[in-house]
């Protein structure tokens, strides 16, 4: 065969299967969504609607029916409350703290995680008795599974308190740009969803949903014992503000989502909403303008505590930075193969594994 010939061959059958036979890449060709919930406080209704195979579909319920289980299209959920207060920013007392971080929609991997580690048990059910479990946000966008993971993580915040434990959710960036449709890293599945259901994505999670709400009494930091936890880092800068936690931290919410704002954001809140140096953006442990060791001692005295526990930017492992006062606990459960989760018993820490090794830092 003549060799331009063969060239032109080739090159059309690559033409050929670029058109017509393979799949766009990150479009589900039939999805089913779990449910949003939709708080009508003037009739006390609740308007549940959800996706099953490519169709919208929906159904009302009274307050009074709470707690109403939902399972249809062989989805599930708990709904409990239309209510929900803030947890405070800082405990103490002798009990485990557990952590992990960013998620993003990989439902399956963290059941597996938390399983293999005795967190919960065979039936998705919390075990940790009054451990306290910490996730340093990004639960949503990249994975197809953002609402099986949030129905999950709500469901076992009330089971913890109930065995007198506790969950922290914190706010991540993703949590915070979904809040206010800032929509880049969204799943094309969700959008679709959106548009099946004829809600306007940002609305899934507005303050008039139960998921919504729930967000919306997460905070952004929390302290555990001798351990401050947050998304994205504390810049060295906020030990010259002499701000205490529990300011920074509603601050960060009473201005968390813009179009809610009377007015623009300024002062304090801007800066920790801030893209380079805010609460949920901050990478100065890792690369860009690196914090110095002596910054990092200070801000362990301003705020009383051994150790800064940091998710958002992403290691093959939970790994150390500064000798141990700063632990990096995103083990790229995004890539939706592998994750880790942090433990800490009084003076003593160690790595799970997904097979539920224990392995030091």
């Amino acid at each position: 065969m003549n060799k331009n010939l063969y060239i032109g061959f080739v090159v059309a059958l690559f033409a050929l299967y670029a058109c017509c036979i393979k799949q766009p890449t990150g479009v589900t060709q039939s999805i089913t969504d779990v449910p949003y919930v939709f708080i009508d406080d003037q009739t006390n209704r609740l308007n549940v609607k959800w996706v099953c195979n490519d169709k919208a579909e929906s159904t009302s319920i009274t307050l009074g029916m709470l707690p109403y289980d939902f399972s249809e299209c062989g989805l599930f959920a708990r709904i409990e409350d239309t209510v929900f207060q803030s947890s405070p920013v800082e405990s103490s007392g002798d009990y485990m703290v557990a952590a992990f971080s960013d998620v993003h929609g990989q439902y399956d991997l963290m059941i597996k995680l938390l399983t293999n580690n005795g967190i919960i048990d065979d039936d998705k059910n919390w075990r940790f008795g009054d451990g306290h479990i910490v996730i340093t946000g990004d639960a949503f966008d990249r994975g197809e599974h953002q609402t099986e993971v949030l129905w999950f993580l709500y469901k076992l915040d009330k089971q913890a308190i109930a065995s007198g434990g506790k969950l922290n959710l914190l706010l991540g960036n993703h949590e915070v740009m979904n809040l206010n449709n800032d929509l880049r890293y969204v799943n094309d599945k969700y959008e679709k969803s959106s548009e099946l259901l004829g809600v306007p994505y940002v609305s899934l999670y507005s303050q008039n949903t139960i998921l919504g709400r729930w967000l919306r009494s997460k905070s952004v930091l929390v302290k555990e014992n001798n351990a401050l936890f947050v998304h994205g880092g504390f810049h060295p800068d906020l030990v010259k503000r002499g701000e205490e936690l529990a300011f920074l931290n509603k601050t960060f919410k009473d201005t968390l989502v813009k179009s809610e704002l009377e007015s623009p954001r300024a002062g304090l809140a801007e800066y920790v909403h801030g893209k380079k140096d805010g609460l949920i953006w901050y990478r100065g442990y890792f690369k860009n303008e690196l914090a110095t060791s002596d910054e990092i001692n200070t801000l362990l005295a301003h705020f009383d505590i051994d150790h800064i526990v940091v998710g958002h930017t992403s290691q093959k492992r939970i790994e150390t930075r500064y000798e141990g006062r700063v632990i990096a606990i995103d083990a790229s459960m995004k890539k939706g193969k592998y994750g880790e989760i942090l433990f800490i018993d009084g003076s003593k820490m160690w790595r799970g594994t997904l097979s539920g090794e224990k392995l030091p830092l």
